[in-house]
């Protein structure tokens, strides 16, 4: 008899480069098993970046970005801004049952930013049914969040291309 699968909830969070990609290898590890994968995008929206197309390559993982692109981080935050967080967050509060493994990209982002309340999250931590893992990508994770996670992980900067005048990167950033 197998034993029931415990869904963690975990967090990648901090000012280094990697959240989103390290919640990517997770989910590919998790397809290698079978796992249905749900990420939803909380910022991202109408870029071409290189993860949109490789999630059709998958039959079991739903990539969907519903953010409008780039905030306004000096706190004037546009409606639709906060409606296209609320409408993801809405998303996969209704589809997380059907998946094995949810992704909430950029999430604390979406919190920091204003566009969600942090309660509103915590309260889809709370939802989440026992065998569903649960990844919360973005810096400035809160400490509610933090202290409601399994698992944590900080990305740290030590050093960018960007420092050296680098762009993003066809491949690496996007």
């Amino acid at each position: 008899m197998a034993a029931q699968r415990q869904g963690l909830v975990i967090v990648h969070t901090g000012n280094g480069k990697g959240k989103t990609t390290a919640a990517l290898g997770t989910a590919f590890r998790a397809l290698g098993h079978g796992y249905r994968v749900l990420m939803v995008q909380f910022i991202k929206g109408s870029w071409k970046y290189g993860e949109l197309e490789s999630a059709k390559k998958f039959e079991n993982f739903k990539l969907v970005p519903m953010g409008r692109g780039f905030v306004s981080t000096d706190g004037k935050v546009a409606d639709e801004d906060r409606q296209a967080a609320r409408e993801a967050l809405a998303y996969a509060r209704e589809h997380m049952a059907e998946y094995d493994m949810v992704i909430l990209d950029e999430v604390n982002y979406a919190i920091k930013f204003g566009l969600l309340e942090e309660k509103d999250v915590l309260d889809f931590i709370e939802q989440k049914p026992m065998d569903v893992h649960l990844i919360l990508t973005g810096r400035d994770a809160t400490e509610q969040i933090i202290e409601r996670a399994d698992l944590v992980t900080e990305m740290k900067e030590i050093k960018h291309p960007y420092q050296k005048g680098i762009k993003a990167q066809k491949g690496v950033e996007f």
